[in-house]
């Protein structure tokens, strides 16, 4: 759950004499990678939710089994985390070891290429935790680490480096956003009751995660029946009465009819930015309301997941969390607009033919069709479940 991973840690720029040691004289050279390669992806958590379209990136320089520099990636337009780490080490970096969880990039774009600056550092050694998998890099940042006679070793914790910036790789696969799904159901599948009361479903504790999940992504959608019968806020809660939270996502309503309230909580833009999609010549009078509001106002001639998803990628998103109830989900499923799914059971029982379950109709007839999703994880969160997975890969979306 790498959403929950935000400690305290020094700033980018940061010093870091009062460092120990991490690792002992006993340790042997691939224990003493991982554990760098942990502190890496430590470091990256920090800035999860602000790099958009950036990936997360940790580093470490480390000279005689101490660490001398450490940084991370603050966000797009600003250094990467090796030259944070390598400022931070000065002198130190010559001879040393620099760990990071993404392959140095090698090409000129907001800044310049840090395997440049790598070799430049006087660093002999470099531990990479997985090849970027942009195009513009893939494999040709360690090829010119090696070229100018740097040991490079690539693959450590590897697996958790991939789940890590998950979000990115897709990104640059597919040019849309990750997708996750989250819901919170009870223990019979409902996501309500049959009158449409929903707060709350899970406890405290399981809302606190919710939270910290937004605080992760770049933006978060629901769609008009939400807005409608939850008045949601969408926010990380957190400064909530100051409204001074940088960590609150962009939040996105889709509405083809835009009949809603004036006193919606989604329209009070100081507190977390709105954008509303709607089609177009849709009641322009509420239009021109919203963006009295300061809420954006976007159309299409067709509003669809598959549009959303790819009008989010041209913003700039890595990561969106579909937080809708089940009449959008289902459509968003179909159209591959959602690649992870995070359901949330309370041990509940509310019963109610009419109550509402997470996904819509699907036009699944037999079990044997069913969606299975893979690489499943069950958490116990407080007193509820958490169960995420991943749809599997290629499946026909032409339900």
């Amino acid at each position: 759950m790498e959403y929950l991973a935000r400690e305290n840690d020094p700033s980018p720029g940061g010093t870091f004499d009062s460092l120990s040691p991490t690792t002992d004289t006993n340790s042997t050279d691939s224990e003493h990678h991982q554990v760098m390669m942990q502190r890496c992806l430590l470091l990256a958590r920090r800035a999860l939710g602000k790099t958009a379209p950036n990936p997360v990136v940790g580093c470490v320089v480390v000279q005689q089994g101490q660490i001398v520099g450490e940084g991370f990636h603050p966000g797009a337009g600003q250094p990467h985390a090796e030259v944070f780490a390598l400022q931070a080490a000065g002198v130190r970096a010559r001879g040393a070891t620099l760990y990071v969880n993404l392959e140095p990039c090698n090409h000129y774009g907001r800044t310049p290429p840090c395997a440049e600056a790598i070799i430049k550092s006087g660093i002999s050694q470099v531990v990479v935790g997985m090849i970027d998998p942009d195009p513009r890099v893939a494999g040709g940042g360690v090829a010119h680490l090696r070229s100018a006679g740097i040991e490079v070793i690539v693959g450590v914790e590897e697996t958790a480096c991939q789940v890590l910036n998950e979000a990115f790789t897709h990104r640059v696969r597919y040019h849309r956003p990750f997708g996750t799904l989250k819901y919170a159901m009870t223990l019979d599948g409902k996501i309500a009751t049959s009158m449409g009361h929903s707060a709350w479903v899970t406890a405290q504790t399981a809302r606190d995660t919710v939270h910290q999940l937004r605080a992760a992504c770049d933006a978060v959608i629901v769609g008009g029946n939400t807005v409608r019968h939850d008045n949601p806020l969408l926010t990380t809660h957190r400064d909530f009465q100051a409204g001074t939270s940088t960590d609150n996502p962009l939040r996105v309503v889709m509405s083809r009819s835009l009949n809603f309230s004036t006193t919606t909580h989604l329209w009070e833009t100081a507190i977390a930015p709105t954008v509303v999609l709607t089609e177009a010549g849709v009641n322009l009078q509420f239009q021109q309301y919203l963006r009295q509001q300061g809420v954006e106002v976007v159309t299409f001639e067709a509003l669809t997941p598959d549009a959303a998803m790819s009008y989010l990628y041209e913003r700039g998103c890595l990561s969106v969390l579909w937080e809708c109830g089940g009449t959008l989900a289902a459509p968003a499923i179909a159209q591959g607009a959602v690649q992870k799914v995070m359901a949330f059971i309370a041990p509940k029982i509310v019963g109610g033919i009419t109550a509402p379950s997470p996904v819509g109709e699907l036009g699944l007839t037999t079990m044997t069709k069913a969606l299975s999703l893979e690489r499943v994880q069950w958490h116990a969160i407080g007193e509820d479940c958490l169960i995420e997975g991943y749809l599997p890969q290629g499946w026909n979306r032409t339900l």
